[in-house]
């Protein structure tokens, strides 16, 4: 394991390098790190708008920078990049994660024609609400914020997905191994959101 903090300037090239030195240049990337925050615009300050922006886009970019171009001299890799529902619409009180969010597709989407030919496929895919300790940070926000009790907000969570609950991080890990899988899927922004974007 090597831990990292995604949003240093150097971390990408520091952790590709350690590993290429171990196992030889990285094949696969799977970029996951992110986290929200809740503001009405209004109320959004420039150090929450930076804040989300360095972690859900910029790593993101100085990433698939770094690893990238290796992967094309080789002829063949995969990177995907786990993005959100909140990249493919708005969503109240979540416009700087939401404008990271879809940076990070429009990010994909220009990757994936720079790299078409190469043997190197770069995907996203979009979650909705994941049973993970991310989600359950954004329920104790909204008891917080909205004053409903756990199980309140739980079945307000649930019930946002037409599946009527949260979706699995094995679900999500189900798509991101199609994704690496098949040579034929790039560009793509795949919704893991039991049918909540369609």
């Amino acid at each position: 394991m090597l831990p990292t903090d995604v949003t240093g300037a150097d971390s990408a090239g520091e952790v590709l390098d350690a590993v290429a030195e171990t196992w030889g240049p990285a094949q696969i990337l799977v970029v996951a790190a992110g986290r929200n925050r809740s503001a009405p615009l209004e109320r959004t300050s420039d150090a929450h708008w930076q804040e989300m922006l360095a972690l859900n886009l910029t790593s993101v970019f100085q990433w698939l920078r770094a690893a990238l171009p290796p992967m094309a001299s080789a002829g063949w890799g995969r990177a995907v990049v786990v993005s959100s529902i909140a990249g493919k619409r708005g969503f109240r009180h979540l416009g700087a994660y939401s404008a990271a969010k879809h940076g990070v597709i429009g990010l994909v989407r220009s990757a994936t024609l720079e790299l078409a030919r190469t043997g190197v496929t770069v995907n996203a895919v979009c979650p909705a609400y994941v049973d993970t300790d991310l989600t359950a940070r954004t329920v104790d926000a909204i008891v917080t914020q909205a004053g409903w009790t756990r199980d309140e907000a739980l079945r307000h969570v649930n019930g946002l997905q037409p599946i009527g609950r949260m979706v699995t991080p094995e679900e999500v890990v189900a798509v991101i191994a199609t994704l690496i899988d098949n040579a034929a899927l790039t560009g793509q922004s795949v919704h893991v959101d039991g049918g909540l974007v369609q």
